[in-house]
Parts: structure tokens; sequence; C-alpha cells
């Protein structure tokens, strides 16, 4: 090493305290995606006013059905043309409202360092939610538990690249449908300190969840500051039910953000063409953008969609098409048209194991979601079988893919860069940079090291067992589970919420029927 080489690993003091950082922000949550990458945005100006003419005459001259009373009288209130509950939506009136959106809001986290920062170029990864089976640590197919859901809390909370620990990511099938949510709630409040979602199955479901989450965080916390998340899925076409506007109405009440997500099977309660189905959708999320604007003005809402194409030969929904992704493409342009945030779907799979399919599909849905610029990237870890299963491996491999698209998205680092050429004078022809001090002082960021997959030879992978990706990922789950540390609740705070659970339990009746949410 020349005279110069060692100089400038001299300067460089803090090397050992900047890779002890480096160290503690690979172990601990990643913070939010920062997005430094140009945007995928297949749309021209004229094609985007095209959509947003198409969806507003829909709004106007189709309308929208808003099966709920109380909807009714706030539209009726606000200006709007009706027909029993079928509502007509001037564009101007829409447009009004959806201008007091904010663009862009900051979650508050139990632990506020794991605060994340949504819309503009700021993103999170949230795992998926609604799994009636999983595939367990064996790789078993079965009914979850309460411990499932447990485990899976558990699991997001120690992944660096989720941000959030979602709710229902599989149903606990073991405790009483009507009773789940409260259960739900606390499992995701007690077994990880990162943001969450709330469940919206009903207005009076949604209402318990809140007021679990004020009793987490000060109910005047929660008025100046979003604490959770609430889905609320539209019935594509053109319908919004009782169900989900009134844990809508919850949660705009408490300026808390809601998902505003229709529900697309494309070419099934779509048109079977991409850009008109987009249209479509467009105008569903815009009616129900406008509503919660209706029921409280400038509370934070999500732009949502869950989008999937039918299968023209068997009617099945399909994950990862070319279609998916042009959607993605053309709904994060409208979305940021309109200066709100928005959310998709993301390592989507059909397949019924860990394979092949299901990696190609996860993967293209992946690409598309982030060179799509997407704010809320819900299902980012576990989802396989069109939603029916959450697997552990490929849960553990989804938020390993997380965290690669993650480091993509951060962009070209140029903070090293003169030392990085300075080195290249340092080592000259034929020589090697693994012994250099710029070298021994980047290894460890300048290229991502996937844990699960394994790039040995074939004789090291031979001697190490012979273990496919499935294994290797529920080999590692196992691995965290056991280092798992529970984010202890203040001890008041945990024994209101328990006193608060035993109340409620002991009034709703333990009949209900389930749902779920997408």
């Amino acid at each position: 090493m020349t005279a110069a080489a060692e100089a400038r690993g001299s300067r460089r003091g803090g090397r050992q305290s900047r890779r002890e950082a480096r160290q503690e922000v690979h172990e601990a949550m990643l913070p939010g995606l920062k997005r430094n990458l140009p945007l995928v945005e297949p749309l021209t100006p004229d094609q985007i006013e095209r959509i947003d003419q198409a969806s507003m005459h829909i709004l106007e001259n189709v309308g929208v059905i808003f099966r709920d009373d109380i909807a009714v009288e706030d539209w009726t209130r606000a200006g709007a043309k009706l027909d029993g509950d079928r509502v007509f939506l001037d564009r101007g009136l829409v447009k009004e409202l959806i201008s007091s959106i904010p663009s862009d809001f900051t979650y508050h986290a139990r632990d506020p360092k794991k605060n994340v920062a949504l819309g503009g170029p700021n993103s999170i990864f949230v795992p998926m939610t609604g799994a009636p089976y999983l595939r367990d640590l064996d790789d078993v197919r079965r009914g979850p538990t309460l411990d499932d859901l447990a485990m899976f809390h558990k699991l997001s909370h120690m992944l660096p690249a989720i941000h959030s620990s979602a709710h229902h990511i599989v149903e606990p099938m073991d405790h009483v449908v009507a009773h789940r949510h409260l259960r739900i709630t606390y499992s995701s409040m007690k077994h990880s300190d990162k943001t969450f979602m709330g469940m919206t199955t009903s207005g009076k479901n949604a209402e318990d969840v809140l007021d679990m989450c004020a009793i987490l965080f000060g109910e005047e916390f929660m008025e100046t500051h979003p604490v959770v998340t609430g889905n609320c899925n539209g019935n594509s076409p053109l319908v919004w039910d009782e169900t989900m506007l009134s844990a809508m109405r919850a949660f705009n009440k408490r300026n808390q953000p809601v998902l505003c997500s229709p529900f697309v099977l494309g070419g099934a309660n779509t048109p079977a063409s991409t850009a008109p189905a987009v249209a479509q959708l467009n105008a569903e999320a815009l009616s129900a953008l406008a509503y919660t604007q209706v029921v409280r003005k400038g509370c934070p809402a999500i732009y949502g969609h869950y989008l999937s194409t039918v299968s023209m030969q068997s009617g099945a929904p399909m994950a990862g098409t070319p279609e998916i992704s042009l959607m993605n493409f053309m709904i994060g342009q409208m979305a940021r048209h309109y200066g709100v945030p928005w959310r998709t779907s993301n390592t989507l799979g059909g397949a019924k194991t860990l394979d092949a399919q299901a990696g190609y599909e996860s993967a293209t849905t992946l690409m598309a979601a982030l060179m799509a610029g997407a704010n809320y990237i819900w299902h980012s870890a576990g989802w396989n079988e069109a939603g029916m299963h959450c697997s552990v491996a490929k849960f553990m491999i989804d938020a390993e893919q997380c965290a690669m698209g993650h480091r993509m998205v951060e962009g070209i680092r140029w903070d090293d860069f003169d030392e990085a050429i300075a080195a290249v004078s340092d080592i000259g022809p034929g020589g090697h940079y693994l012994g250099h001090p710029h070298t021994l002082e980047n290894f460890q960021r300048a290229f991502f090291m996937p844990k699960l997959f394994d790039n040995n030879s074939i004789e090291q992978w031979v001697a190490d067992g012979s273990k496919d990706v499935t294994t290797r990922a529920l080999e590692q789950a196992r691995l965290l589970l056991s280092e798992y540390e529970e984010p202890k609740l203040d001890p008041a705070v945990d024994e209101a919420l328990l006193d608060y659970i035993a109340r409620r339990e002991r009034e709703i009746p333990a009949v209900d029927a389930l749902n779920t949410e997408h």
C-alpha cells in the first residue's frame, strides 16, 4: 500500500464510529424509503387529462352508489346531486374537496425513532394482511391461531425493511370472530412498537380500534398526529357500502388516515382494457377521497386500490401480469396529478408454494411498485395463493427483497467517489482492492449482500447441507424469533388496554360474520 493510501486511511479517524453506525442501522428498522430514482411515467400530459376527463364524466353522469344513509345525508349537505343512494359528483366539487387532503404526513409510532414519513418521495413497506391460512415454520399449510399472528407481528418488528406490524396478517381462527379486532389490535400494539393498521370490518369495530389507539397515544395526540391506518375497500364497479363507509367515518372523525381502495378484478368488475379500467378505478377512488373531506376537512387520506387481472379462461385473479405493472405506473401519475399520497400492493403471488412462480410474480410486482412511486406499499411480505395464505418463508424472503428495493431507490451514492477514484491510483494495473482502506471502510455497504440467497459454489452449497431457499428462510425465522425481545408497553397502558378489551368482549355478542380486507 502506498504512503498516500495510508495517509488517507489515517485522516479518516471516524472510520470505526461510522462502521458501528452502519451496523446499528442494518440491525434496526431501516428509515422509510426516500426515492432518488426517476419514476416510470408512461402517460403524457394529454393522456393524464384524458383519464381525468373520463373519470369526471363517470362521476357526473354515471354516478357512484353510496349505500349508506348517513353518507347520503352528508352528500346532500355538501351540494351533490342524488338519485336515491346514487351520487352524481360535479368535478368542481370533487377537486375542491380533494384539494384539502394533505400531500404528505408522518406516521407516529409507539417508538418515536420509528416514525415514518409518507407522501411525495417517501414510502413505507407494510406486510400482507387477511390470510385465512398460513404456511408455518414447518412449511405446513393450516389454519392460523392468535399465537401465529403474534409470531408474524414479532417478525415484522424485527425485520429491518418492514415499517409496520399491519394488523391481521393472518386470521386468528381460534378466537371469536366478533372479538378478533380487539385481540388483533392488541397483538399489533404489544409485539411491535412500529406503526400499525386498524381493523375496518365495521364502523363499531373501527371505533374500538381508535379507542384503543387513544389509550396508547392519547386522544389529544391523535387529533394532530396520524398513528394508525384504516383500509376501506370499494365494491367495484362504483359502489361504496355501509360497512366500509361507517369505518371510514370513524377514522376521518379522529383525523386518522384511510386507504380509499377500489377492488379491481380487471376484466370482471372493470372494462377489459387497461386505460379504461384505470379511469373507472380513478373515479371510484376520487369519490371516496372526496367523501373523507366531507366528513372532516383536512384529514389525511390515501388514494388506494387493490389490483389484479382476471384469467379469461378460469375467472381466477392473477398476480404479476404486465397490465398490473402498467396500471401501477398510471395510477401513480394520477395520484401525483391530484397531489395525494397513494397505496399499492406488493410481492403478490398466486403460487401455492414458494416456487419460481411466486418469485417471479412477487419480483415483478415489487419492481413496478417501486418504479411507480407508490407511498403506502402494502402486502409487502408473505402473500401467496392469491392471498389465501401467508407463508413464513416467503415473509422472510419478501422482507429481504424489500430491503434490496430500499437500497435501489436510494439511488447512486457519491459521498465516497473521490476516495474510491484515488484508490484506483493506489492499486494501479493488475492489483486488487480487497485490502485497501476504502474497501475495508465500505465493504459492508458497497454491494447489498442477501442473507437468504445462496451464492456459494455448488461444492460449498452441498457441504452446507444442500439447503433450498425455503429451508434457509425458515431457519432464519426461527433464529429471529429466538432472539426477539418484546418492546414492553407501559404497565398502566397495558392494563388499560386489557381492561378495555375485557369490557368490550363482555358487551359484544360472540356471534358475527367473518370479514377480511385486501
